[in-house]
């Protein structure tokens, strides 16, 4: 049975709970109301927090309530998030523990952390709150979303992208998704501890980047395609121009010699739009080794493939999709879209032509990333593209944490760009390509 006493306890640490929030909240309005937010962004950080920790001592003298030292600071913290960055959701953005945030309405906020979703118990003032951090992320790029152009792709200054969408369209309030990328990329070797591949597929990865072959990135939505294709640009020789194009400037290739290009979306009178195969067709022009699409979506994606055909080898792009075959098949669904009467069968013959590698990345039950197939496309039989499988993961199960497990295999074909390879002056070891299961790093280390 409960004491009374600490039943009396708890009901007065509810009471000032409610009372601090309210107290916050009040001090916190009244402080944004007094701060003329153009006027404060023009000045320095260490200025600006001596302006506001003055203002909100006189603003707590007048609630007459005190505040400690740690309580003031947070609210001084809050305010500066609020003139500088994207308000309540600051912190979730320091966390580099969180890969997605997401904001459905101003009162739910969520966050995926290590492929699990949780709700949080942030949220905004407002509609009109969280339309202000919206408009802010599409003003720093250059963009605009209001009731005219509902919908917005933007990135952040980390590379993080960010869609959102507003009312009309969004029914119930306005709604924002931040794809974390980091500060820091998640390079081959943290794919390796990860697990996401094995050394042996790592190492064929490199050889095939160095030689210049064609790649393409398969994978569903949050899979870590553009993640793997950050990774593989490290191998890219020091000696060449690359040039990226992307809707929403992502990519962070660990390279020197980058050409950054991103489209335009049409202004308000509909004009001025610059597409990705505008920026295909300019890129020819500007003596790249290589063109990285950063995901290719639509009718660029014949531009692509005849640069890949005319002298642009080791190119690489990637694609949404849930297994090899099915890439196969969106990329001629999206040739079709150029408005030119190719038949099939060209169509199938160029993409055979053009591209090496597939690689498929899936996201396994409990959300860990692997690379489920490295498979060769090594030419035409009748009228289908020929794929051989190199490598892949074969799930066995689901563990007592819900995570899924599995093993690596080589499949035991020895591809045929092998003699490509050769030529380029890389052997590779005929035990790589032997049928059978992979080690992945952890257990080569053994039971610790």
């Amino acid at each position: 049975m409960m004491n009374t006493t600490d039943a009396g306890m708890d009901e007065h640490d509810s009471e000032k709970k409610v009372t601090m929030h309210g107290i916050k909240s009040r001090v916190h309005q009244r402080l944004l109301s007094l701060l003329d937010l153009k006027e404060a962004q023009r000045f320095g950080v260490e200025q600006l927090q001596k302006e506001c920790s003055t203002k909100i001592d006189a603003l707590l003298m007048q609630e007459k309530y005190p505040l400690t030292g740690p309580e003031k600071q947070q609210l001084q913290e809050e305010v500066l998030d609020e003139i500088f960055g994207l308000g309540p959701l600051e912190p979730l953005l320091r966390d580099p523990t969180i890969s997605d945030i997401l904001v459905n309405g101003y009162q739910q906020v969520y966050i995926e952390r290590k492929g699990r979703l949780e709700r949080t118990d942030i949220t905004f003032q407002n509609d009109a709150h969280l339309m202000r951090v919206i408009q802010r992320i599409g003003t720093n790029v250059g963009r605009r979303i209001d009731e005219s152009s509902p919908m917005l792709d933007a990135r952040l200054i980390d590379g993080s992208r960010v869609n959102a969408i507003i009312p009309p369209l969004a029914l119930d309030g306005p709604t924002l998704s931040i794809r974390r990328f980091g500060t820091n990329p998640i390079d081959i070797h943290k794919l390796l501890e990860l697990e996401s591949m094995t050394e042996e597929m790592s190492f064929f990865l490199e050889s095939c980047v160095q030689c210049k072959i064609n790649v393409l990135i398969s994978g569903g939505t949050g899979t870590g395609k553009t993640t793997l294709l950050n990774a593989l640009s490290r191998w890219i020789p020091a000696g060449e121009r690359v040039v990226t194009i992307e809707d929403a400037a992502e990519l962070q290739l660990q390279r020197q010699h980058v050409v950054r290009l991103e489209t335009r979306p049409p202004n308000i009178e509909g004009k001025g739009q610059v597409t990705q195969r505008d920026l295909v067709r300019n890129s020819l022009r500007m003596r790249p080794d290589r063109i990285i699409v950063g995901e290719v979506r639509g009718d660029e994606a014949l531009d692509m493939l005849q640069a890949m055909n005319t002298g642009h080898e080791g190119s690489m792009t990637t694609i949404h999709a849930n297994t090899p075959r099915d890439a196969l098949r969106r990329l001629e669904n999206m040739v079709s879209m150029a408005g030119m009467s190719i038949p099939v069968r060209a169509i199938r013959e160029q993409i055979s032509s053009a591209l090496d590698i597939l690689i498929q990345i899936g996201r396994m039950v409990g959300g860990p990333r692997k690379i489920v197939n490295v498979a060769e496309i090594t030419g035409m039989e009748g009228d289908t593209i020929c794929l051989n499988d190199i490598f892949r993961f074969q799930q066995q199960g689901v563990d007592e944490n819900g995570n899924a497990f599995g093993r690596f295999e080589s499949c035991g074909v020895r591809p045929r760009l092998v003699d490509k390879l050769l030529a380029q002056g890389i052997e590779l070891p005929a035990a790589l390509f032997q049928r059978r299961v992979l080690e992945t790093a952890s257990a080569k280390k053994g039971p610790q």
